[in-house]
């Protein structure tokens, strides 16, 4: 398919992407196929295709995987696609907004998997709901066993940067995640063409989060505070926004082997959960 053919077919319907919903339909082949490539599909697995759009990649990833569930939200086009790949035996098409699907129920509703359901994410998000869309489709009960997405470039590198570029994007996807930038795909791959340059992102869930379930509002409370004032030294900005004396912020940090003067970006993982475990310490041992 390319942009002549997409737009004859999207005129034969009466048409145009809508820019609200980051309609730019994926059209370069190569990227297609690094698409697929990167989800690792064998002939027994379930994929959740979100926003397939015209049905460019939904082609690749029926001949791949034993189940495509594909939920789009722009009803219009599920027309297109019932009439492009209707036939396909192994096509799910579903109406929804993924930020308010329940993607495993969704898949019990219409393939019927063993439990517990297992299944990857595929999906040419839109820019306006990337961070949300990641953060619903991780904390899915359970989560895919691996996300490949196309987003924006510079999106992809925030999410998976490492400690002294992280941002609250990305310890917020690396909690649940080890990110990976697989690809970048230039404007040009689009039609329409969008403004910036996109990257294929793949994240793979972690067997464990570094926190259990019930502590991670806990531990996005410490970290939220951190990155409130991101400018400022730990010390400086976890006292002023967990309410604490400057001489119990640094306690806290030095207890949880964090230099007091760093700042939120430099942190790890690892170190925003000793920084988690030092405050659950401080708790228990009732502190005020």
């Amino acid at each position: 398919m390319n942009a002549q053919e997409v737009r004859a077919i999207l005129h034969a319907h009466g048409l145009r992407p809508r820019k609200g919903l980051g309609q730019n339909f994926l059209l370069d082949r190569k990227a297609l196929a690094r698409i697929v490539r990167a989800a690792q599909l064998s002939p027994d697995e379930i994929v959740v295709e979100i926003g397939p759009g015209l049905g460019a990649l939904t082609e690749h990833l029926v001949r791949h995987a034993g189940h495509v569930v594909a939920v789009e939200l722009d009803e219009r086009l599920l027309t297109i696609l019932r009439a492009r790949l209707g036939h396909e035996e192994r096509l799910h098409l579903v109406h929804g907004d993924i930020l308010r699907v329940d993607v495993p129920q969704v898949i019990r509703a219409h393939v019927s998997p063993p439990e517990p359901v297992r299944y990857k994410v595929v999906a040419n998000l839109p820019y306006t709901i990337t961070s949300p869309a990641i953060r619903h489709l991780l904390e899915s009960t359970p989560p895919p066993e691996r996300l490949v997405l196309l987003v924006q470039r510079e999106v992809a590198e925030r999410i998976a940067a490492t400690p002294g570029d992280m941002s609250l994007l990305a310890v917020h996807v690396q909690f649940y995640g080890r990110p990976r930038v697989v690809a970048h795909v230039p404007a040009g791959a689009f039609y329409p063409r969008p403004k910036v340059t996109s990257a294929v992102l793949e994240i793979v869930p972690h067997s464990m989060p570094p926190v259990p379930a019930e502590e991670r509002a806990l531990f996005f409370r410490i970290v939220e505070a951190g990155f409130h004032q991101r400018r400022k030294q730990l010390r400086n900005a976890l006292a002023a926004s967990l309410g604490l004396p400057k001489a119990q912020a640094e306690a806290l940090l030095l207890a949880a082997g964090v230099e007091p003067r760093r700042r939120a970006e430099t942190l790890s993982l690892q170190e925003w959960a000793r920084l988690h475990a030092a405050y659950r310490e401080r708790d228990k041992q009732g502190r005020p």
